[in-house]
């Protein structure tokens, strides 16, 4: 009895104390209120304190993911942090009562609201306090960082305070946030989800908006690559999709091949035990994969990464030379390929040839039996079988080989985390699901169609179909109308191909095309939509960055509000959890929006390295920075815009002039016609004694055939005089002299221009 006694006493004091505190203090009440529910939801780390001024008056710019960021901050930070908020989200009595706690400032969308909201903040700096800005003014539906509005400078007008970024990492996928397309209809994943607030270094309150945004952007990519083993490893992410996908299409190819989810499950295991008895030693890393885009090719790659081997695509395009440079460059000792396919190519390889339709009838009974088992198999259960559970993020997924355009090839590594952050990037912003269907036509061994086309197809969802030649249109379409293609991703190249020789029909479910690896003419952007109904929207990324750094959202996934997240003549805003700076070429300074400089990136999917050459690897990456050779600028809405590579500039009387855009206008009067798609000439630069370098133009002129349908041969002189009437700069334009006819233009096995033998032809031909 006397127990009880005690505890109605404890009671009534703990119920006169909340009247007090609400009374006398509403910010200790409403803490003492929301403290208990965030300690028990969410782990809280913070990072950085040391950068919040202590007692002056400071702005804090924080990302914007979810409702609650503002309690997140204010539960996470030991100041009190006056808000601007708009005033709309605070309706009723109880909503501006708890406001008030923290002394919010309350901004309405007019005139006079907005002034008084600006005025109040301002005088907050004045005395002292943090006032808190999301300057993005909207939550993010993405996770990207969006435009900053321009209230945040006004705020600091007249004060001398600084700014403080702030980045919130590991909102995304609450039901607070927009993951999985909408708000708090979700159920909650990640119980006692671990959020962590990184606090920058201040900024004066001077600098620019766009720098300010830039910062925080570096801050985002930072807070990502620590967070990278969030990001789930891809072959276990697979299991799980292939398993929930059942009896639905999973993936078709144009060899006639269709397999549901759980048919490629069972086969890709099944091969798993046979490879691992019959072809590999205990120890062996990498194996190498000889196979055009198909079902076949997904489930050998996904074969290796359950085993926990590093795939290496190889390129079937070049030489065997070439290819015998990439085998020894990682060690391979066993190339996986089919007899069917090796009739087709005229290589010879320094390594053991495993023909893959040979060892079919290896794959033993019990071998099939177990691996139909292991379909069944709970998740969990089954990748702690293979010991995927065991996989670090860091541990390698691929070896992919650059072009080699100005070169031997270089091995890129790339890591699980690189691969499987792209991955989840694609997710938040192309939205891939079960509804779609992806046409993959880019080889495995190019970048985006590793990650993209067989990674995020077979992990995200959507039904994979996969053909060997992108430009064969004729069989493209048929495989689009066949299986009402709905995502197609490729080249502007590729789409004037398909414009030409695909019917409207035969595209008539497609619904978004991603296009990259070049820049996209004005006129294709019309042409492809006023046939066939969609707009493309153009992407960037390189092999080193696993490969996909921006793009923009096509127009039919876009959940924008407020804010643009579409710019034609960009390669769209960074995806989530990567930064983009670019800097002066000389300094290395970082320059303000609108300037072209050297475009540098970082975040997780920046690769580990280039396999054996650490020397490379240092010139490539500084301070977790890939600097990518490309010049750029960022606008002041964070878009990208490419310029051109750093390599096809020429620094002439210390100006920078760029080999594309000569190349541009010349392909003007070189194209014979519409139909032309020979790459016709290829501008390079020879050193120079007066002004460091010299233009010099290679070109062909029209062949016998082409002379007797009517082409044209242009003179050297109407080439200048094109070039001058297009509003060129004279530095830009070629001396009479440096313009050279050769029988075929340098390029690649896949079809870029070769950089390495064009400037030497050119040395060549200029004695």
């Amino acid at each position: 009895m006397q127990i009880l006694w005690y505890l109605l006493a404890a009671l009534a004091i703990l119920f006169v104390a909340l009247v007090v505190m609400a009374i006398y203090s509403r910010r200790l009440f409403v803490r003492f209120l929301v403290r208990p529910f965030l300690e028990v939801f969410y782990r809280k780390e913070v990072v950085g304190l040391e950068n919040l001024p202590k007692t002056d008056g400071c702005v804090i710019i924080s990302n914007h993911v979810s409702w609650i960021d503002g309690l997140l901050l204010l539960w996470m930070l030991p100041r009190n942090i006056r808000f601007v908020v708009d005033g709309g989200n605070f309706k009723g009595k109880i909503a501006p009562w708890i406001a008030g706690a923290f002394d919010t400032i309350l901004m309405m969308p007019n005139p006079k609201s907005i002034g008084r909201a600006l005025k109040a903040g301002r005088q907050g700096l004045i005395d002292g306090d943090v006032v808190g800005i999301f300057p993005e003014g909207t939550l993010t539906r993405t996770g990207q960082l969006q435009a900053f509005k321009p209230g945040l400078k006004k705020i600091l007008k007249g004060t001398d305070a600084v700014v403080v970024p702030i980045w919130v990492e590991g909102m995304w996928g609450s039901i607070f946030s927009f993951s999985e397309g909408k708000f708090f209809l979700k159920w909650p994943k990640n119980f006692r989800r671990k959020i962590k607030c990184h606090i920058g270094t201040p900024l004066p309150g001077d600098a620019s908006a766009e720098m300010m945004r830039s910062k925080l952007q570096d801050l985002c990519a930072r807070a990502t690559i620590e967070n990278r083993k969030s990001f789930p490893v891809l072959a276990s992410r697979l299991i799980r999709t292939w398993k929930k996908a059942g009896g639905r299409l999973q993936a078709a190819d144009s060899l006639g091949i269709e397999l549901t989810g759980r048919q490629i499950l069972i086969r890709t295991l099944a091969l798993r035990r046979m490879l691992r008895r019959e072809v590999f030693s205990a120890d062996e890393q990498y194996v190498g994969i000889l196979l055009p885009p198909s079902v076949g090719a997904v489930s050998v790659n996904a074969a290796l990464a359950m085993d926990q081997r590093i795939s290496a695509n190889l390129n079937y395009t070049v030489s065997s030379t070439v290819l015998n440079h990439c085998i020894a460059e990682v060690g391979i000792k066993h190339v996986l390929t089919s007899k069917k396919f090796m009739e087709k190519i005229d290589l010879e390889l320094d390594a053991e040839v495993v023909l893959l339709d040979d060892l079919k009838e290896k794959v033993s009974s019990v071998d099939k039996a177990i691996a139909f088992t292991q379909s069944y198999l709970p998740a969990g259960i089954l990748e702690r079988i293979l010991r995927l559970n065991k996989v670090d993020c860091d541990d390698l997924l691929t070896v992919i080989f650059t072009s080699g355009s100005t070169g031997m090839p270089k091995g890129v590594l790339l890591s699980n985390s690189n691969v499987s952050h792209n991955v989840d990037a694609i997710d938040r912003a192309i939205k891939l699901t079960t509804d779609d269907t992806v046409l993959g036509v880019l080889p495995f061994f190019h970048s985006f169609g590793y990650s993209v086309t067989l990674w995020a197809v077979q992990t995200l969802g959507p039904t994979g179909v996969y053909h060997f030649n992108p430009l064969d249109a004729r069989q493209v379409g048929k495989l689009a109308h066949k299986y009402k293609t709905t995502v197609l991703l490729g080249t502007p190249t590729f789409l004037r191909g398909y414009l030409r020789r695909i019917d409207k029909e035969q595209f008539a479910y497609l619904d978004v095309v991603v296009v990259g690896a070049e820049k996209m003419p004005a006129d294709l952007f019309d042409a492809f939509e006023k046939k066939f109904g969609v707009r493309p929207v153009e992407g960037y990324g390189t092999t080193e960055l696993s490969p996909l750094v921006s793009v923009n959202i096509p127009p039919s996934r876009s959940a924008a509000k407020y804010q643009a997240d579409r710019v034609e003549g960009s390669v769209g805003r960074p995806l989530p959890g990567i930064s983009a700076r670019v800097v002066s070429p000389d300094t290395g300074d970082e320059l303000e929006s609108g300037q072209d400089g050297m475009l540098l990136i970082s975040g997780p999917n920046v690769m580990k390295g280039y396999a054996n050459r650490d020397d490379l690897t240092s010139k490539a990456i500084h301070d977790g920075w890939y600097e990518t050779g490309d010049i750029a600028h960022v606008d002041k809405d964070g878009f990208l815009h490419i310029t051109g590579r750093l390599s096809r500039f020429s620094k002439i009387g210390g100006e920078m002039v760029p080999h594309g855009k000569v190349e541009e206008e010349l392909a003007k009067i070189l194209t014979i016609s519409d139909d032309d798609e020979k790459l016709r000439v290829c501008v390079t630069a020879v050193p120079d004694d007066k002004k460091g370098e010299r233009l010099i133009v290679l070109y062909l002129t029209p062949d016998a055939d082409e002379l007797e349908a009517g082409a044209p041969v242009v003179t050297v002189d109407q080439m200048r005089d094109a070039l001058k009437e297009s509003g060129l700069p004279n530095l830009f334009i070629p001396a009479a002299n440096a313009f050279h006819v050769i029988s075929e233009i340098p390029l690649l096995g896949t079809g870029k221009l070769d950089l390495k033998h064009s400037k030497e032809k050119a040395l060549e031909l200029e004695g």
